[in-house]
């Protein structure tokens, strides 16, 4: 067998998005020999991903990424980047894989920052070709998919819509509508909230003006998506009253989702869907520590501030996370206030009809999961959750749908080679069969 690489440090952090960095940076400047793993390419996450059209270190050009990316070269910390963490081993090992090779790493604390996915609802014709999640289009069109005259209906709920409609439309999409599912009366109570957030105000406006002439619905959400070979149109409604906008492109989330897989599997107690953590980002397990969105959806300001908390925390500096925690509380009454305005409305867990495909891996439809009782029942009798992305897209939804939990997170995390898990056996020769 061949043996696997072996790397040990002081502080392990997961997930490079800006909670990550920040970790990563606070533990690296406080002294301790820190490794920063993440699965992409650059470091950056989702939020400071970069478009093909920027700078050569592929990362947003924003002030704040290349502030804190900076710092992340700078604090001589290893980044392991296209490298994903399957599995722990032990209290103090993980087991990670890259495309040459299986690592174990060794380490004393750990810190996840394992983000958040968009929660995408099925509903008639999401299927279809060219229907994305909203995150998704964009971050393919930062990868270089062009959307160039084309007639995009972005619609959903969460303030990612807004920054989404925003891109696109600068990288030359018409936009035929932004249908927004809360109301008008909650979505001026939230921008009422943030007017003493200055970086939030800025942005919002900024979407604003990006999407001046483009129709923003607030109270509308989608019914169906219409089309043959590809969509062609989607049908919103209010509630009182449908009409049909004709598109090239949809792009659709409802909000956000904390990815709580591998902080499951390392022992964390989750609390409502978030990993749930003390004062200074500590979980329920022993050294390890959570930051970001897997601890409830609340932003790139309380992600950054929490990443930082947890940094300092697990080198053991928790008198120098104090100044920071007067901003954390006033960050989270924001994330609370974004959780009511954007709360799904219960017109939404009557979309699907009986042949809407639910999950999309293992062609699973509405009328064989309904009348189930678990998740788990719907897995024994219709292998709903068990294909490629193992229930992160449907396991979501159902949970809004039918109220179903997920079930405990089992090793490995994520798809992984048998040879990571046993090692590479040694092939014999022709010579020596």
């Amino acid at each position: 067998m061949t043996r696997r690489a072996e790397l040990n440090c002081d502080v392990l952090v997961i997930g490079a998005g800006p909670a990550g960095i920040a970790a990563c940076v606070s533990a690296a400047k406080s002294g301790a020999k820190a490794i920063l793993v993440d699965d992409n390419p650059f470091p950056g996450g989702q939020i400071w991903r970069a478009t093909t059209d920027e700078p050569a270190q592929h990362v947003s050009s924003s002030r704040d990424a290349a502030l804190w990316l900076r710092r992340l070269r700078e604090c001589g910390a290893t980044l392991l980047s296209s490298t994903r963490v399957v599995a722990r081993l032990s209290e103090e090992l993980v087991l990670a894989e890259n495309e040459n090779e299986a690592i174990e790493i060794t380490f004393h604390s750990a810190i996840l920052a394992t983000g958040a996915r968009e929660l995408v609802l099925p509903f008639p014709g999401w299927t279809l070709p060219n229907v994305f999640a909203a995150g998704g289009l964009q971050a393919l069109v930062k990868s270089g998919f062009s959307v160039e005259g084309k007639r995009i209906v972005v619609a959903g709920t969460g303030p990612l819509l807004l920054a989404v409609a925003a891109f696109l439309k600068s990288k030359g999409a018409r936009i035929q509508g932004v249908y927004e599912q809360s109301s008008w009366s909650q979505m001026i109570r939230f921008t009422a909230s943030v007017l003493k957030r200055r970086n939030m105000l800025w942005s919002a406006l900024g979407y604003g003006a990006g999407l001046r002439n483009s129709p923003l619905r607030c109270g509308w959400w989608p019914l169906s998506a219409e089309g043959d070979d590809c969509v062609g149109s989607i049908t919103v409604t209010n509630g009182a009253k449908s009409k049909t906008v004709d598109c090239d492109l949809v792009a659709c989330g409802f909000h956000l989702v904390p990815n709580t897989e591998l902080p499951s599997a390392f022992g964390c107690m989750l609390d409502h869907g978030k990993v749930k953590v003390d004062e200074w980002q500590q979980t329920s397990a022993d050294r390890v520590f959570t930051v970001g969105e897997s601890t409830g959806i609340g932003g790139l300001e309380l992600a950054l501030v929490e990443g930082q908390i947890a940094g300092l925390a697990a080198t053991g500096n928790k008198e120098q996370t104090s100044r920071l925690f007067n901003k954390r509380k006033a960050l989270e009454k924001m994330a609370r206030a974004m959780d009511r305005t954007f709360a799904l409305r219960p017109e939404l867990r009557y979309l699907p009809k009986p042949d809407t495909i639910v999950c999309r891996c293992e062609d699973v439809p509405w009328s064989a999961l309904h009348h189930q009782r678990s998740m788990r029942a719907a897995k024994l009798h219709t292998r709903c959750g068990m294909g490629a992305c193992q229930g992160r897209i449907c396991g979501a939804a159902l949970e809004f749908l039918s109220g179903w939990k997920s079930e405990f997170t089992r090793p490995p995390v994520y798809p992984v080679r048998l040879s990571t898990l046993i090692g590479d056996p040694q092939v014999p020769s022709k010579e020596n069969p």
